[in-house]
């Protein structure tokens, strides 16, 4: 029967939850912004070029790093399920 984890532990669980949280909030938010700027451009008949340029190159850049949060918080996970079995 395993024993229940120390508080250390649920502490850095907790902390774990909040920085994945963090990161997805400010991705998407950034994701967000950058599609609002694309859409005040095209509604004010201004030339998007500069919003869609920074889009192609911003949004799969904060993708990938939201990529590699999630891909470290489930590696994170998976190890200490390993490690408790």
């Amino acid at each position: 029967m395993a024993h229940p984890p120390s508080v250390s532990d649920r502490l850095v669980r907790r902390l774990q939850w909040i920085w994945l949280g963090g990161a997805l909030f400010l991705v998407g938010g950034m994701i967000v912004w950058i599609l609002h700027l694309i859409g005040a451009a095209w509604r004010l008949d201004d030339v998007p070029s500069a919003s869609i340029g920074i889009s192609i190159v911003a949004i799969p850049i904060f993708l990938v790093f939201m990529g590699v949060v999630f891909y470290v918080f489930w590696g994170v996970a998976l190890h200490r399920r390993k490690r408790e079995d």
